[in-house]
């Protein structure tokens, strides 16, 4: 089969994004706009307060279609370009050795289309969306233009055009499996969708003066549990939200990962491919891999689970959407995670899996003056509302029963501290309730930093921070031994320390 390779000039061109989107952005416009469209027609009746409604959704409606309209890109001369703007005209452009990670997402108002919203990473750590930033977002491209782009500005490269024949081989690192359901209930997202749909119901029953209590159902389920002991009651509570956080968990977990697959393409690019209703796609240069990262809530621990994660350039961080750029493999039991962390990392095992030096006693102490320390302030500043009749007794008793809890939490995070120099990798753990291990290439590190609180320095403990061009932009080892951590630093970056470091009799020895 014969192979059109698409010319230069061709990918040098001016492009617009995909007309298709006049179709789409208006709805979702005129969505965004409904709170204040709502609150002007109800609080405006006869007061003209409807027709500024109006007024302010056609505007946001224009806004998206001129920018649908005018929005260009082009990669040409070493860089991708994008400018938008009728009135006000944005341009941008960001040289492609810049270029970190290409991120390709259909929602299901691009799958209608057969769409994708194409995010370039950049590997800046400044907060920002769309033109500004870390990113730039093309909203939206066909999906094969969405293609064309990853492999252009990743491979640099000229790409084939619609006539090319199948795509090169690929390794596949891994693949989700049926049996990691087991996983989804430990990892409590189910818990978040209870919250959110309690604290909303809570919100507009408070604002339309609707006591909860008095409505039908939920009275008449009060009234048959009035002779029912609390306790019971508080069994059975428990219960029914374990069971619907659960099953919100697997849904969850079946639309975040189902079809996932890891795969490493011969250009040497890490592809991952997930998303039930949402499909989502980033590619990720192994250039550009700066080390993974072990995350292990504490249920998903205790069920032997882990997440993997990249620490790369160019990957976004935050919540919601800006979230998850970097995942290399969903809950699963955490042997496969370590087998993939060292397949990603091309090393014969992880890293992240070496016995790591323990931190002194002193640590030990901090964490738990802090976590004890924290419940019995609580529990004395309720006990005092309690005593001035502001609060019932049974508060500041249940809060002074979490101690032990709190002591158990602050051993376990004590337990779990721990740093290494592992050939050509750093690796730090920490954490209890939500224990992460990272392992980072030392080659990465730009720099340390030596910190300590008036208590540290007291105990004679450290915090070193390896900042990187990476991930958070910088991985702490928390209240290591002066020595130790000094040394540990020296390791890490070689020479950057030595010029401030005075050597003792102690460490000659």
């Amino acid at each position: 089969m014969t192979v059109d390779v698409a010319p230069e000039a061709e990918l040098e061109q001016w492009h617009r994004l995909d007309r298709r989107m006049l179709l789409i952005r208006p709805v979702l416009d005129v969505v965004k706009s409904l709170p204040v469209l709502i609150g002007t027609v109800l609080l405006g009746r006869g007061n003209g307060w409807e027709w500024i409604g109006l007024g302010i959704t056609a505007v946001t409606v224009l806004v998206g279609i001129s920018h649908v309209l005018t929005s260009r890109y082009r990669v040409a001369d070493g860089q991708v370009e994008w400018t938008t703007g009728l009135l006000l005209r944005k341009h941008r452009a960001i040289p492609l050795d810049r270029v970190r990670t290409v991120d390709v997402t259909s929602e299901p108002k691009h799958r209608l289309f057969s769409l994708s919203a194409v995010r370039i990473g950049t590997g800046r750590h400044s907060p920002g969306q769309g033109a500004g930033g870390d990113q730039l977002v093309l909203d939206a491209v066909s999906a094969t233009e969405a293609h064309r782009l990853r492999t252009v500005l990743l491979h640099r490269k000229e790409v084939v055009t619609e006539s090319e024949s199948a795509p090169p081989p690929e390794q596949v690192v891994a693949e989700v499996d049926r049996k990691w359901l087991r996983y989804a209930p430990f990892t409590l997202s189910g818990l978040a969708v209870v919250g959110a749909v309690f604290a909303t119901v809570w919100h507009f029953a408070h604002q339309l003066n609707i006591a909860p209590e008095n409505v039908g159902p939920l009275r008449n389920l009060l009234d048959g549990l009035a002779d029912t002991a609390v306790w019971l009651i508080v069994v059975i509570a428990a219960v029914v939200l374990l069971v619907v956080v659960s099953l919100l968990s697997v849904g969850g977990y079946v639309l975040s990962f189902w079809n996932f697959k890891l795969t490493r393409e011969p250009e040497g690019t890490l592809h991952v491919r997930r998303g039930l209703i949402t499909t989502r796609s980033v590619s990720i240069e192994e250039d550009r891999l700066r080390g993974v990262e072990v995350k292990e809530p504490l249920p998903l621990r205790i069920a032997g689970g882990a997440r993997l994660t990249a620490i790369a350039g160019g990957l976004r961080e935050g919540k919601g959407e800006d979230k998850g750029g970097g995942l290399l493999l969903p809950p699963a039991p955490v042997g496969r995670v370590h087998e993939v962390a060292a397949e990603v990392l091309r090393e014969n095992f992880d890293p992240a899996t070496v016995p790591l030096n323990r931190h002194p006693r002193r640590a030990l102490t901090r964490r738990l003056t802090r976590a004890v320390g924290g419940v019995l302030i609580l529990a004395a500043a309720l006990a005092g509302l309690a005593w001035i009749d502001f609060l019932p007794d049974w508060m500041w008793q249940v809060a002074l029963g979490l101690v032990p809890f709190a002591a158990l939490v602050g051993w376990d995070r004590y337990r779990n501290l721990g740093h290494a120099i592992v050939g050509r990798y750093l690796v730090s753990r920490s954490g209890s309730l939500a224990r992460a291990t990272v392992a980072i290439r030392r080659e990465g590190v730009t720099g340390i930093v030596v910190s300590r609180s008036f208590f540290q320095r007291r105990g004679g403990l450290i915090t070193v921070t390896a900042p990187i061009a990476a991930g958070s932009g910088g991985y702490q080892v928390v209240d290591v031994g002066e020595s130790a951590g000094l040394a540990m630093a020296e390791q890490a970056a070689p020479g950057l320390l030595t010029p401030f470091l005075r050597r003792t009799a102690s460490d000659s020895r």
